[in-house]
C-alpha cells in the first residue's frame, strides 16, 4: 500500500498552507530526512522532510496550490517492492470508504453541488479522512493532534500500540517507525494497559464539558460591500498571515481583560551612554563596528531586568495554574510586507546590550525574508512593541496569549520637565504597558513599570 504525505502542520496553529515548491519529482528516491518541498506558513517558508523512504509515486497537489488543508494528501510515496500500479488500487481503496464517511465528517451545511465542483482539493480531502490501516490524524485522549508517518501509524494499529504514550524522534517530534520499534521491545505504549486509565479520564473530562456561547461577529461581506458603490474598491484576498494576524488579534481582545499602565521616562542619560558605547565599539579591517546599538535594544534589555526584578509579573495565565517563567524571553514585533511578526530574544535579561543588538538585526533579517523557523517566533514571556521610530507618541498594544504583557513604546522627544522646581527641557519617551488582568494586577504591573524606568533612567544599571 503507497504510504501517504501528508501536508504537515509546522506550528501548532497552522491549519493550512501554500505548497509553495516541490524539490523532488515523480519517480525520485527519498529517503527519511531528504527535503522533499517547501511550505508556507502563516509566517516564514519553510523546508519540509520526508519521514519515510521509498520513490515518489504521483504528486497530488501541485507547487503553487495556496490554502493546503494540514493532514490533506500532497503526495503517494511507493514502498520497496511497489509499482504504479499500487497507485491506481490505492486510490479505488480509498475511494468508497470516503463516500460512506462524508455525511459523518462534514460539521457545517452541506456546501451546494457547484462549489463542490469549483474546489480540486475536495477529494483529496475525502481520501484522507477514509478509514484505512493508519488512520490519519490520530489523537491523544485529550484531543490533541500525534504527529506520525503513515507507515508507524500502520504498524502501531497492527501492533495495538497506542501513539499517546510513545514519543517522536523525527523531524518536530513527529513518531517514526524505529520509535514503533522501540516501544515494541520496551513494552510501551500497550492499548489494553492503558485503556481503564483513559476511560476513567474520559468521564471527568465529559462531565466537565459544557455548551459555550457563540462569539459575537462582525458584519457579514455582503453588509459591508453594500455601502460601497460597485467599482469603487479592489477585492484583495488575505493570505495566511493577514487571516492568523486577525483570528488571533481579536481571540485575545475577545478572551484577555487588559488593562494599560503609562508611564514616561527621561532618556538623556540613555542617549548618553548609547553614544559612548557605540564610539567605543571595535572596528574589523573594513571600518565595521562590532556593533551597533538602537535604543530599542536597550529597551528590550530594560524590559527583560525589570521582569527579573519583578518575577511574579513574568507570567502566563492558564485555567490550571500560573505559569511563572524563570527567564525572560521578549518576542520584539517587526513590520514585514502584510503583516507583522514577533522574533524571541530568549534569555534576554542574561545577554549583553551588544548580544541583543546584533541578534535582533538576524532575527528581523530573516523575518523580512520569511526565513525564521518556528522556535525563533513561538513563545516568549512577553512582547515589546515600538513605533517611535514612526513618530508615535504613545499607543496601546494588544497582548499576545500567552504573554501576561505587551510594551508599547512611542518616541523620544523633547518636553518641558519640572525638576527641582524649575522648568527644564528633556528628551522624554512615553511607554505603555498592556496587562492581562487575570495574572498581573494594577500594583504589581505598577511595580514592573516602577522598575523599567529605573532601567532606562539609569541605564549603567543594565551594564553591571
Amino acid at each position: 500500500m503507497p504510504i501517504k504525505i501528508l501536508m504537515p502542520a509546522l506550528s501548532p496553529t497552522m491549519e493550512e498552507g501554500n505548497l509553495a515548491r516541490w524539490l523532488v519529482k515523480e519517480g525520485d528516491t527519498v529517503s527519511s530526512g531528504d527535503v522533499i518541498a517547501e511550505i508556507e506558513t502563516d509566517k516564514a517558508t519553510m523546508e519540509v522532510e520526508a519521514v519515510d523512504e521509498g520513490t515518489v509515486g504521483k504528486i497530488l497537489v501541485a507547487e503553487g496550490s495556496e490554502g493546503v488543508k494540514v493532514n490533506e494528501v500532497i503526495a503517494l510515496l511507493l514502498e520497496e517492492g511497489e509499482d504504479a500500479s499500487s497507485l491506481d488500487g490505492a486510490a479505488k481503496a480509498d475511494a468508497a470508504p470516503a463516500k460512506a464517511e462524508a455525511p459523518a465528517k462534514s460539521e457545517a451545511p452541506a456546501k451546494s453541488e457547484s462549489a463542490a465542483k469549483s474546489e480540486p482539493s475536495a477529494p483529496a480531502a475525502d481520501q484522507q479522512a477514509a478509514p484505512a490501516k493508519a488512520p490519519p490524524a490520530p489523537a491523544s485522549d485529550k484531543g490533541e493532534r500525534i504527529f506520525a508517518s503513515p507507515l508507524a501509524r500502520r504498524l502501531a494499529a497492527q501492533d495495538g500500540l497506542d501513539l499517546a504514550a510513545i514519543s517522536g524522534s523525527g523531524p518536530h517530534g513527529r513518531i517514526v517507525k524505529r520509535d514503533v520499534d522501540e516501544a515494541l521491545k520496551s513494552g510501551t505504549g500497550r492499548k489494553g494497559a492503558e485503556a481503564p486509565k483513559a476511560a476513567a479520564a474520559d468521564k471527568p473530562a465529559a462531565a466537565a464539558q459544557a455548551p459555550k456561547a457563540a462569539a459575537p461577529s462582525g458584519m457579514a461581506d455582503s453588509q459591508v460591500l453594500k455601502l460601497f458603490e460597485e467599482g469603487s474598491y479592489e477585492v484583495v484576498p488575505h493570505d495566511n498571515m493577514r487571516k492568523t494576524i486577525a483570528k488571533r488579534l481579536t481571540e485575545s481582545k475577545q478572551t484577555v481583560p487588559h488593562f494599560y499602565l503609562t508611564v514616561d521616562c527621561e532618556l538623556d542619560a540613555l542617549l548618553a551612554l548609547r553614544a559612548q558605547l557605540n564610539d567605543a565599539a571595535p572596528k574589523d579591517k573594513d571600518g565595521k563596528p562590532a556593533y551597533k546599538l538602537s535604543v530599542n535594544d536597550m529597551v528590550i534589555k530594560a524590559h527583560a531586568l525589570a521582569l527579573k526584578a519583578v518575577p511574579a509579573a513574568n507570567a502566563s495565565w492558564t485555567d490550571g495554574g500560573m505559569l511563572v517563567h524563570k527567564h525572560a524571553d521578549v518576542g520584539v514585533a517587526v513590520a514585514i510586507d502584510g503583516g507583522l511578526i514577533t522574533p524571541i530574544i530568549r534569555r534576554a535579561d542574561e545577554k549583553t546590550l551588544s548580544a541583543i543588538s546584533n541578534e535582533m538585526k538576524d532575527l528581523a533579517g530573516r523575518a523580512r525574508s520569511r526565513k525564521l523557523q518556528p522556535q525563533e517566533y513561538q513563545g516568549g514571556t512577553t512582547s515589546v512593541s515600538n513605533l517611535g521610530m514612526f513618530g508615535i507618541k504613545d499607543f496601546a498594544a494588544v497582548i499576545n496569549p500567552p504573554h501576561a504583557t505587551i510594551l508599547a513604546v512611542g518616541a523620544g522627544e523633547q518636553r518641558a520637565v519640572v525638576k527641582n522646581g524649575a522648568l527644564a527641557i528633556a528628551t522624554v519617551m512615553s511607554v505603555t504597558l498592556s496587562t492581562d488582568h487575570r495574572a498581573v494586577d494594577g500594583a504589581l504591573g505598577a511595580e514592573l513599570m516602577s522598575a523599567f524606568r529605573q532601567f532606562i533612567e539609569n541605564p549603567m544599571s543594565m551594564l553591571v
